[in-house]
């Protein structure tokens, strides 16, 4: 029977997984990685994303553990560790193999730019850098930090006040209407679920 783990890393399929937290989608990943690195993949043509920033350090860590044992391990460790990986019998591991996989974690190393593991985040930003016409943003345009967030979307929160205040139609009934309707707590969260479209 194979490994769907093993299936899922392998470069020549494209493939969609999802999983539960703690099943190995990380492992994965760097498996994959590390295969389309042996495939002879160039470091600088392979990007990764992930949600956060701790995901995207974790990866990389992660990958250059592996790549660095690699670069150190004798013969005998490596073919094991390589069979494992891709799935074929250890006698097929000869020293030409063996020496292209030890040169990965080098070639990983001085990649310009070093390998592309990034948050989503990151990766959308840098997009819109490249095509901001594109995109319909202004090119000099800057991400808002979290601070600068918070503060606007108190900003946006004291201007509806103000206008519910004020009377106006509309916008006083369906504060009075969520402020009766809604604890504290899930008042503020309404607003914290608006911040994402008030900080764009």
């Amino acid at each position: 029977m194979s490994d769907p783990q093993r299936l899922a890393a392998d470069p020549g399929l494209s493939v969609f997984v999802t999983a539960n937290a703690g099943s190995g989608k990380t492992k994965t990943l760097i498996d994959r990685v590390a295969r389309l690195l042996l495939a002879g993949a160039e470091p600088e043509t392979i990007l990764c994303v992930t949600y956060t920033k701790a995901a995207a350090a974790e990866m990389q860590r992660r990958l250059f553990d592996r790549l660095g044992g690699w670069s150190v391990q004798n013969d005998v460790e490596l073919s094991k560790d390589l069979s494992g990986l891709e799935g074929r019998p250890v006698p097929t591991y000869d020293a030409a193999a063996l020496s292209k996989a030890r040169a990965l974690f080098a070639r990983a190393l001085e990649t310009p730019g070093g390998l592309k593991i990034q948050t989503i985040h990151a990766f959308c930003e840098k997009l819109l850098r490249r095509f901001p016409l594109e995109a319909g943003v202004s090119p000099g345009f800057r991400v808002m930090d979290d601070a600068a967030a918070a503060a606007v979307a108190d900003a946006a929160r004291k201007a509806v006040a103000r206008l519910a205040l004020a009377g106006h139609p509309g916008v006083a009934d369906a504060y009075a209407r969520f402020s009766v309707a809604l604890d504290f707590r899930a008042f503020h969260a309404m607003f914290a679920a608006l911040r994402p479209r008030v900080a764009s």
